[in-house]
């Protein structure tokens, strides 16, 4: 490992694993404070994220036009 990022093609892989893949669930999980489900099932899991998408994108767009 120690070699690898020593080369240049070595830093450059380690520095796209040091970016943030999805920025909208880390925002979601740092900013809004929404860390885990109190729901079981998958549906219910499922019902409950777009309810937390849909309170981001209303955020943004408030943020965006106010």
């Amino acid at each position: 490992m120690r070699h690898q990022l020593q080369t240049k093609a070595g830093r450059e892989i380690d520095a796209q694993r040091k970016s943030t893949v999805e920025p909208m669930i880390g925002i979601v999980k740092s900013v809004m404070g929404f860390r885990q489900f109190s729901l079981r099932g998958l549906e219910n899991v499922k019902g409950w994220m777009k309810l937390v998408a849909m309170a981001w994108n209303l955020k943004r767009m408030f943020m965006l036009v106010g």
